[in-house]
């Protein structure tokens, strides 16, 4: 058998084997594409197989990270509260500052009512109330520490741990 060299001027770009004898007979070769056409049907079932399959992952990782990203938000919340609640019960904070917030963000500056907690609300009577002119506080046993309702002609606001916690929740599982 002889060695046969051929020399090409550019790169070879697709080769196909094909098991094709011109020779054979039109009823071998018809058997041949019939065999092809079995071949690529069964190529082209196992594709859709293979694609149905990465589909079916992809499915199940995004919501897999989906979950995760609840679970990771429910966490953080639930160690911000623990936070919060450990700062509140040693009176780590300021009543002034949160009822001053609650007033600024008042849509009405006039007739309002502020409702605190007993002992916040002695807190904030033995603090300077300048900035306070025109406010009405009142105790209200059914608010928290480091908590305030305030009443307005116009509506009540409300600066509630648990409704901003839960704020901060539905925020952090919609940005994952």
């Amino acid at each position: 058998m002889a060695n046969i060299a051929i020399k090409l001027d550019k790169p070879i770009k697709l080769v196909k084997v094909c098991d094709f004898n011109p020779c054979q007979s039109s009823e071998q070769q018809t058997e041949m594409l019939g065999d092809l056409k079995i071949q690529k049907a069964m190529f082209s079932q196992a594709c859709q197989a293979i694609q149905s399959i990465a589909d079916k992952f992809k499915e199940t990782f995004e919501t897999i990270f989906a979950q995760r990203n609840e679970e990771i938000a429910k966490l953080s919340v639930e160690i911000a509260r623990k936070i919060l609640m450990r700062s509140v019960e040693d009176g780590d904070y300021k009543i002034e500052n949160i009822v001053a917030e609650i007033i600024k963000n008042a849509p009405s500056q006039h007739d309002l009512v502020v409702h605190l907690n007993p002992k916040d609300l002695a807190d904030i009577q033995n603090a300077n109330q300048e900035g306070f002119s025109g406010v009405t506080f009142v105790p209200d046993n059914n608010i928290g520490l480091a908590e305030c309702m305030l009443e307005s002609p116009k509506g009540i606001i409300k600066t509630l741990i648990d409704e901003h916690l839960e704020q901060i929740g539905r925020a952090l599982s919609k940005a994952g």
